[in-house]
């Protein structure tokens, strides 16, 4: 039987604003179902990557496929969680609103019947687990609550992959856990291919299957235990990095910097049971 194709598959991938290149022969891909760690300091082209895979950002050279089709432009087997909503707090719309804007807000033709509609917008509130909440306000609902919402907005039309930017981006550590997991059990049951932008990768480590790994343009991917050593990681920032067991983390620092681990833990810490 034939292996099925890749969900996602980047190759030699170059995007530049004018002189600046952001992005140079980044290359990786994602089975079906996979879950995906997108890891990187700001600056170093993690949300370039995600518009330019969404379609909103022209690459200079290299290919972009979704399930071994060249992806030209924006596709409806794409969801996308943005990094930032802004929304008005006395805006009356509820979160199971927001979730059915995901089916109708960008559809022509004749709307799905109400039933129909309600059914599924129930479905993804569950998968979720924002159900108890389904009614509230946008405006009043917590940081965790809103990420849930959004993620199953993105996810009423059954996408064959989820790109998320920065979605754990100030939340606790309780919402963290909850998002997280509700991400990975979307990537098991719903064979969702889940891409994770973010630039802690800690959170993560329990629910990826695979990292990709951004400085100053370029990538490295893989497992977490084969891209996160010494080698790989100074090949990638073209200087020596250091990966350092502290209590139980690994902290990525350059090498003289050992003054600024508190600040580097904040950065870039992963759990040491990830690494063989």
């Amino acid at each position: 039987m034939d292996k099925p194709p890749d969900a996602l598959s980047v190759a030699y991938l170059n995007v530049a604003f004018g002189a600046r290149r952001v992005l140079q022969d980044v290359s990786f891909s994602l089975a079906p179902g996979a879950f995906c760690g997108l890891i990187g300091s700001n600056g170093s082209g993690k949300t370039t990557l995600l518009r330019t895979i969404l379609g909103l950002e022209t690459p200079q050279g290299g290919d972009i496929r979704i399930d071994g089709v060249r992806h030209t432009g924006r596709s409806a087997s794409i969801g996308y969680v943005p990094q930032k909503l802004n929304i008005d707090p006395d805006m009356p719309i509820r979160a199971c609103d927001l979730v059915e804007l995901g089916l109708t807000g960008h559809r022509l033709g004749l709307p799905w019947p109400s039933k129909a509609r309600r059914a599924l917008v129930e479905e993804m509130l569950a998968a979720v687990d924002a159900t108890g909440f389904a009614g509230q306000r946008l405006g009043s609902l917590s940081g965790g609550q809103l990420q849930r919402v959004m993620i199953a907005h993105a996810l009423i039309r059954r996408p064959r992959l989820l790109l998320l930017d920065e979605p754990l981006a100030s939340l606790d550590i309780a919402a963290i856990a909850g998002v997280v997991a509700v991400l990975r059990r979307i990537a098991t049951e719903y064979g969702i291919t889940v891409l994770v932008s973010a630039h802690d990768m800690n959170p993560l480590l329990a629910a990826m299957d695979r990292i990709v790994y951004l400085a100053h343009g370029r990538a490295v991917s893989g497992m977490t235990g084969d891209v996160v050593r010494t080698e790989v990681l100074s090949a990638l920032y073209g200087y020596h990095i250091d990966v350092i067991r502290v209590h139980g983390r690994v902290l990525v620092i350059a090498a003289g910097a050992a003054d600024e681990l508190p600040a580097v833990l904040e950065t870039h810490p992963v759990h040491v049971s990830a690494i063989p």
